[in-house]
């Protein structure tokens, strides 16, 4: 009984810091295109599990066994499932809804390289803190979960950032939720799940202040160059553009007509130019 309730207790926690960090996406990435990565990497998991169910070698070939040696076998052990039927169909549906948010935020390319980074970079920052004990749990060997969170962990390191820029209370709490709960998971738990939502989450508020700083940069550049509008300069000075979202410029009818040539009259309400009887609007 014990065991069935420490079990039931470390899914429930599990389930609640992704579910925060998918709060955090909602409350920055606005729905755009169609999300193309999210349907291949969702379509190469599927397949993974198609491979198991037909090759009963697949897990043993794959997964990241630190007794096996294979430089594929980070990137294929994400491909690989051993949660169970229902722990299979939450990786599934969740790595679906954060590729997706992902994309919308930081951009195809750059979701893709985030994802590439999450199934690497934890290994090689496991050995450099000395915390290899992770990678020898069984349950870590293979599965998407991992690159899930720590993915969806960049959009909350991100929201906190832009929190911080439009002083929004509520979104830097909601962003400091999911790794405060994460931490407590890691110590407790001993969840890896955790650990990877804190390292998504110092990566994205690291990304999150280079995306802003830039978009700063290039609006006092803009600014110096013409006026569009205070709107559009402050909104893209606080982060409220998501990384990649171009301002379109004046209309070619709202610019001042260059070169030769004679210049379009223009009417001045209220004065004589008008003819007679017309009234200004």
């Amino acid at each position: 009984m014990g065991e069935t309730m420490n079990v039931l207790v470390y899914n429930l926690v599990t389930a609640a810091l992704l579910v925060l960090a998918v709060k955090a996406a909602e409350r920055l990435a606005p729905r755009r295109r169609f999300p193309m990565l999210a349907v291949v990497l969702t379509t190469l998991v599927i397949g993974g599990l198609i491979l198991q169910a037909s090759w009963p070698g697949a897990m043993p070939a794959l997964d990241s066994d630190p007794s096996r040696s294979g430089w594929w076998r980070p990137l294929t052990s994400v491909i690989m499932q051993n949660g169970g039927v229902l722990g299979d169909a939450w990786n599934v549906v969740t790595i679906a809804l954060v590729a997706a948010y992902a994309e919308w935020y930081w951009g195809r390319p750059a979701a893709a390289g985030l994802f590439l980074a999450a199934a690497l970079v934890p290994r090689w920052l496991d050995a450099l803190v000395g915390a290899a004990q992770v990678s020898n749990e069984p349950r870590n060997w293979a599965g998407s979960s991992g690159v899930t969170y720590l993915v969806a962990a960049t959009l909350a390191g991100a929201l906190v950032i832009r929190a911080l820029h439009t002083r929004r209370v509520r979104d830097g709490l909601l962003a400091v939720s999911g790794p405060v709960l994460g931490l407590a998971t890691w110590f407790a738990q001993d969840n890896a799940h955790g650990l990877m939502i804190v390292e998504g989450f110092v990566a994205g508020a690291v990304l999150g202040a280079l995306f802003t700083e830039r978009s700063r940069t290039a609006g006092r550049a803009g600014s110096s160059g013409r006026r569009t509008g205070s709107g559009e300069s402050s909104a893209a000075a606080s982060g409220e553009f998501p990384p990649g979202t171009r301002l379109l410029p004046p209309s070619p009818e709202d610019a001042e007509p260059e070169g030769p040539g004679p210049a379009k009259p223009r009417q001045r309400v209220g004065s004589t130019d008008l003819p007679n009887g017309t009234m200004p609007v």
